[in-house]
């Protein structure tokens, strides 16, 4: 099964950080595979789903301890 994504989910792949445009499922027993444009120089790349990770996302809170971000208290109360 294939999925398009849209709108695409910006993540994090060995080779730098891309948009996924697809993902291809194999099956239960076969990792999905996902189907990533890189951001620097365009090249479509395969990345296997252990390879993937979801970029950090401040609005959502998505992913914050990937770039070590630490909430700051406010103390002014």
């Amino acid at each position: 099964m294939i999925l398009q994504l849209n709108p695409s989910i910006l993540v994090e792949t060995p080779l730098g950080t891309g948009q996924t445009l697809f993902i291809i499922d194999y099956g239960m027993h076969q990792n999905s595979c996902w189907v990533v444009a890189l951001l620097e120089t365009g090249v479509i790349k395969h990345f296997d789903c252990n390879d993937v990770i979801l970029s950090t996302n401040y609005t959502y809170g998505m992913n914050l301890r990937h770039n070590k971000f630490v909430e700051q208290k406010d103390t002014k109360k």
